[in-house]
Parts: structure tokens; C-alpha cells; sequence
């Protein structure tokens, strides 16, 4: 009786307080809807906000549904595909010339594989071929200190022609010169016993004035030889020492070119393979577009999905786009250390394989790249250099003893006129109009030559070259430290870049499986367009994780290459190239 009273209460209350129920329930109603609407009017506020802040554009905004815009014709003229393969050897522009119009404008595309191209850029890349006149250059300028041991051997040879005036002025007469008869006035008797001036007889105040063409020449040969000089030694040893270091850079440059060519190669084939891959998501986009479509057309999808698969494809779009402008400047970056003709661009021939792993521990790999290191030995060589030079130059403050000897021959051909005596003549000499005179000299001699006194100057230049020879130890160091500091970053992300790969191999393989089932489950209204997204997402990133990390065990491997790859210091001396390294007995 008592529950049947409390469930009937409801019933029987009185009608005031079911008005004020009511009221309460429809007030709460109103005051939710309020809130909605207020929500509403505030994201319309957010949105013109963020409108705002978009900067106009000249062009109108393309219709929502209209069909993506085509590729730009100067993207797609570079990402050409190759026509040939690049195997005739093929011309290096000249050094000191521009490229003109004709030769800036697009040629033939041309495939070539990574052995091809070392091959190319061994015989064209100029920063090498720099190395190699600068070899040439040391080579010679030794076998020019060598010469100083040897004599030195001139001929000569002068001849010249002048015209001299004369005017010759005695102030005080020779007759009474020691009382010499020929030298005295009226000091002879002439056939008839008259008195007569002597032959050379001078008046004072006596004078001549004449003009005279002179002729001369001489020829001969000089030899000089250095019997002592402190100099020669340690000069030639500096050149020596100077020729060891350039070789050493060639052999250093010889690395650092096939490193250059192997990461532009590896990064070529890194962006042809992800043009592939953002080309396969854009034409992937465009079937799940259509299925979105005839989904929505048949109700089952709503407009959002649409939109947002518009979305992704124009954001895929994009990213290929981008994709084809890195692959074409990938393929002038290797075209450009190859050194090819303007007209000629290249593309990779190979296909991207994984290189092994590396064969040495990091110990062995450090132990190996110090040992014969041409760019430690290279400073070791001009450590020797500057220390030498120091010598040499300091042996300047040191005696030189030189033998000399010449021989040679002369002639002489005078020619008076417009003689005219004055005062009774001078010069007790007679004046004959022509005169010729010739003969032959020689001599031979020592020489000793001591720099007693300089102020300083040439020890001051050899301090400062011993001073820059202690430098050195501290460049070696630094070059040492920076050395073990590429080893082992190479080494440890190439073991990263194998991890990385396997992992990212087993990513790839779930994640096809995993779009293949979400796409065939959006196709039968079991999955989410969302779901889809994000797998498609996942997919292309394990896609593009797999390439990335196949060209870092690529870029590494060849970055640990090229601190062991054996090179040749001199440029006459054959090198082939060498893709994965091979332990060798001893090192």
C-alpha cells in the first residue's frame, strides 16, 4: 500500500509545480542553444580573422572541385628522361671562358653510372686538374734549386755606335817637361838647321777641337760557379719538401673528389627515387578522389571527405613539384663536378643498392686512416718545407766563395773630323782620323762574397719561417682531431643507417599491408576516410624513411671511404677508383 502511494505521487501533484518543472527544463533548452550559437558566431569570427591575415592574391581562388594545374614547362623540360647513355668521353669547357646563350640553352639528358662518372670527373674536374699543374709546378721549381749545383754558363755579346765632340784645352805647355827635346819648343833642328818645336810640344794655352764617330763591340763567355754556398742545400731540400706536400694534397684531392661524385651520385638517385614516390602519391590521391566521389554520390560518404581528399592531393601535388625541382638540381650538382659541357645534363644510370657493411671495427678504421694519410703527410711536408726554407735563408749571413772565368773578344773603330788646332794645337799626341783597334781577354778569378751587416733583415725572415714551422704541429693536431671526428661520425651513423634500414624495410612491408587493407575497408564503408588519411600518410613517410635511409648507407659507407682509399701521390701514375674497401695484410 505504501509503494503503490509513492509511485502515483507524480500523478496527483498539484499543477503550480508542474508549470515551474517546465519552465526550468525550457530555460535550460534555450540557454544551451545560446551557448551553441555563441560558439558558432566566435569560430565565423576566428575564420575572417584568419582571412585577414592571408595577403590577397591577384588571382581568383580556383573553383574547389576544378582539375589540378599542369606541371610547369621548365620543371618538366629538366626531369626529362635520358635520352643516351653518357660514354664517349665527353668535352670540359675551357678554364677561362663563360658559357654563351647557345651553350646555356637545355641539351641532351644522358644517363651514367657512378664508375662512369668517377672515371669522367678524374679527367675533367678542374679543382684536380688545379692539383696537378700545382705538382708540376713544385717539380719544376725543384729541378731549378737542383741546377745551382752546377755551373752557370753565359755568352755575351755588346755592340753600340756613338758620336762624341771634343774640345781639348792645355792651360800650361810641356817644354819644359824634364827638358825632353820631342816634348820642347824649338827642342830639334830640321833638315835645313833651322830650330824646330819638338813632336809633342804643347804651348801653353794650346788647344784642339774635333768630332768623333766611335764603333765598338765585344763577345765572349762568362762561367760562374759557386764553390761554397751554405744556401744550395737546404733550398733544394725545401723544394724537395714542397714537392712531397703537393703530391700528398693531389692524393688528399683524389678523396675528396670521389667523395664529392659518390654523395652527388647517391643524392641523384635519392631524388629520382622520391619523385617516384611523390609521383605514385599523387596518382594514388587521384583514385581514392574518385572513390570519395562515387561514395558521396551513392550517400554513404559526407562532403567533409571530399574535401579533405582534395586537401591531400594538392598538398602531395606540392610536395612532387618540389621533388622534380630537387632532382633537377641534383642533376646539375653532379653535372657540375663532372665538368661536363653546359649542354649536358646527366641523370643516374644505376639502381639504388645498399653498400655492404663496413668491414673494419672503429679502432682498425682510425689505426688505418692515420696511417699514410696524405693530408697529415701533407703537413708533415710543409712542416719540412718551412723549416728548410728557414735554413736557407739563414745561410745567407754565411760567406759564398764563387769561381769566375770569361774570355772573349773586341773591336774598336774610331773616326775623326772637323779637327781644328787652337793656339798652336795640344795634347802631344798626332790625331789620326781613323782608328781601329782589336783584340781578345780573358780572366778568371775568385770570389767571396760575406753579408757582414743587415739590420736584422734576413734573420728576421728566417725566424719567421721557423715560427710558421712550429704552426704546423698545432695544424696537424687540429687536422688529426678533425680527421678521427669524420671517421667516427661516419662510422657510427653508417651502423645507424643499417639499423635503420632494417627497421625501416619491415615499416614499408606493414604499412603496404596496412593501406591495402584500410583502402579496400573505406571502399566498403567499414573504415573512415581519416583512417585512410593517416595510413596513406604512414605509407609515403616508410617509403621515404626506407630511401633515406638506403642513400645514408651509401653516403656514409663513401664517407668512410675516403679516409682510407688508397691513392697514388704522383698524377703520371694510373688510379682506378675503388667503390667498397678491402682490408689489406698490415693495415
Amino acid at each position: 500500500m505504501g509503494w503503490a502511494a509513492l509511485a502515483l505521487a507524480p500523478l496527483v501533484m498539484d499543477q503550480p509545480a508542474l508549470q515551474a518543472q517546465s519552465l526550468l527544463r525550457d530555460r535550460q533548452l534555450d540557454g544551451g542553444v545560446g551557448r551553441l550559437e555563441q560558439s558558432w558566431r566566435q569560430l565565423d569570427r576566428q575564420l575572417r580573422a584568419l582571412d585577414a591575415l592571408i595577403p590577397a592574391e591577384k588571382e581568383p581562388i580556383p573553383e574547389r572541385f576544378a582539375p589540378a594545374q599542369p606541371l610547369p614547362q621548365s620543371l618538366l623540360a629538366p626531369n626529362a628522361a635520358a635520352s643516351t647513355r653518357l660514354d664517349a668521353e665527353p668535352g670540359a669547357p675551357a678554364p677561362l671562358s663563360l658559357p654563351d646563350a647557345t651553350t646555356l640553352q637545355p641539351g641532351v639528358i644522358e644517363s651514367v653510372s657512378l664508375k662512369r662518372a668517377l672515371a669522367i670527373a678524374l679527367a675533367n674536374n678542374p679543382e684536380l686538374q688545379a692539383r696537378r699543374l700545382r705538382v708540376a709546378a713544385a717539380l719544376a721549381e725543384l729541378q731549378a734549386a737542383l741546377g745551382t749545383y752546377w755551373p752557370r754558363i753565359s755568352a755575351y755579346a755588346e755592340g753600340s755606335s756613338g758620336k762624341s765632340s771634343n774640345n781639348l784645352n792645355v792651360p800650361s805647355g810641356n817644354d819644359t817637361l824634364n827638358g825632353d827635346p820631342v816634348m820642347s819648343k824649338n827642342g830639334l833642328m830640321d833638315a835645313a838647321g833651322k830650330a824646330t818645336n819638338g813632336p809633342f810640344y804643347t804651348p801653353a794655352g794650346g788647344g784642339a777641337y774635333f768630332n768623333g764617330f766611335d764603333n765598338n763591340g765585344e763577345a765572349g763567355l762568362q762561367l760562374d760557379y759557386a764553390l761554397l754556398d751554405f744556401v744550395r742545400t737546404p733550398a733544394v731540400e725545401a723544394a724537395r719538401a714542397s714537392l712531397d706536400e703537393q703530391r700528398n694534397l693531389y692524393a688528399n684531392q683524389l678523396r675528396r673528389l670521389q667523395l664529392d661524385v659518390s654523395v652527388a651520385y647517391y643524392t641523384l638517385q635519392q631524388a629520382d627515387q622520391n619523385v617516384r614516390i611523390q609521383d605514385a602519391a599523387v596518382q594514388n590521391d587521384l583514385l581514392i578522389l574518385q572513390d570519395t566521389l562515387d561514395l558521396q554520390k551513392a550517400g554513404l560518404v559526407p562532403r567533409l571527405d571530399v574535401m579533405r581528399r582534395r586537401a591531400i592531393e594538392a598538398s602531395d601535388q606540392e610536395a612532387l613539384i618540389q621533388a622534380m625541382a630537387d632532382r633537377a638540381i641534383a642533376r646539375r650538382a653532379l653535372a657540375v663536378v663532372l665538368n661536363v659541357d653546359p649542354q649536358i645534363s646527366v641523370t643516374a644510370a644505376d639502381p639504388i643498392e645498399p653498400m655492404p657493411a663496413w668491414p673494419l671495427d672503429l679502432e682498425a678504421s682510425l689505426l688505418a686512416a692515420y696511417r699514410g694519410n696524405p693530408e697529415l703527410e701533407a703537413i708533415l711536408a710543409a712542416r719540412q718545407a718551412l723549416a728548410r726554407g728557414s735554413d736557407a735563408v739563414a745561410a745567407e749571413l754565411l760567406p759564398k766563395l764563387s769561381l769566375f772565368a770569361n774570355a772573349g773578344t773586341y773591336g774598336v773603330n774610331e773616326q775623326m773630323y772637323n779637327v781644328i788646332p787652337k793656339n798652336g794645337g795640344c795634347c802631344g799626341s798626332p790625331i789620326n782620323t781613323v782608328f781601329n783597334n782589336s783584340g781578345y781577354d780573358w780572366s778568371l778569378g775568385l770570389s767571396l762574397t760575406w753579408l757582414v751587416f743587415d739590420a736584422g733583415t734576413t734573420a728576421g725572415r728566417a725566424r719567421a719561417l721557423a715560427l710558421r714551422s712550429d704552426a704546423t704541429a698545432e695544424d696537424y693536431a687540429a687536422r688529426r682531431n678533425a680527421i678521427q671526428l669524420r671517421l667516427e661520425s661516419a662510422f657510427f651513423n653508417h651502423e645507424a643507417s643499417l639499423a635503420k634500414l632494417a627497421s625501416a624495410r619491415r615499416g614499408v612491408a606493414a604499412a603496404i599491408e596496412a593501406f591495402r587493407d584500410v583502402r579496400l575497408r573505406y571502399q566498403t564503408g567499414l573504415s573512415s576516410e581519416l583512417d585512410l588519411s593517416i595510413t596513406q600518410e604512414r605509407l609515403i613517410s616508410s617509403l621515404v624513411q626506407r630511401l633515406n635511409a638506403t642513400v645514408d648507407v651509401n653516403i656514409t659507407y663513401a664517407r668512410l671511404l675516403r679516409e682510407l682509399l688508397p691513392v697514388p701521390r704522383d698524377p703520371a701514375a694510373p688510379f682506378t677508383p675503388e667503390l667498397t674497401y678491402t682490408a689489406r695484410p698490415g693495415r
